[in-house]
């Protein structure tokens, strides 16, 4: 399954996962068969708010999951409408968050747990 994660800067395995989704500069996609690693760097981190295109940010890389802290409601539908899952981070780094993935605990992200803005309503 391949995984991706927002994070500031690429640390590999040991990145920290970024607060929010759509304001990432990059991202890192893990294939947990593989573990191949890459980075995307996400191209439309300056959208405005409840504008973001996730679909574009990942620059037409196959991703079958997103770990995120946070995300907004539309760019959650907007993944889980183009069959991409979503789960709600748990550790602070990549690595953490693939250990807990692997022993099936980590949660999927429901529509009642996304941000309703930046200005303190965020579930996060």
């Amino acid at each position: 399954m391949k995984l991706c994660f927002p994070v500031q800067r690429n640390e590999g395995m040991k990145s920290d996962v970024l607060g929010h989704f759509g304001s990432a500069p990059a991202f890192i996609v893990v294939d947990t068969e593989t573990n191949d690693v890459i980075t995307i760097t996400n191209d439309d981190q300056h959208h405005a708010h409840g504008a973001c295109n996730p679909v574009m940010a990942l620059h037409g890389h196959t991703v079958d999951a997103l770990v995120v802290v946070g995300i907004g409601a539309g760019a959650l539908s907007k993944l889980n409408q183009s069959g991409i899952r979503v789960y709600q981070s748990q550790a602070s780094t990549v690595q953490g968050n693939i250990d807990i993935f692997t022993a099936g605990s980590l949660p999927e992200f429901m529509p009642q747990n996304t941000c309703g803005g930046h200005e303190g309503e965020c579930s996060h």
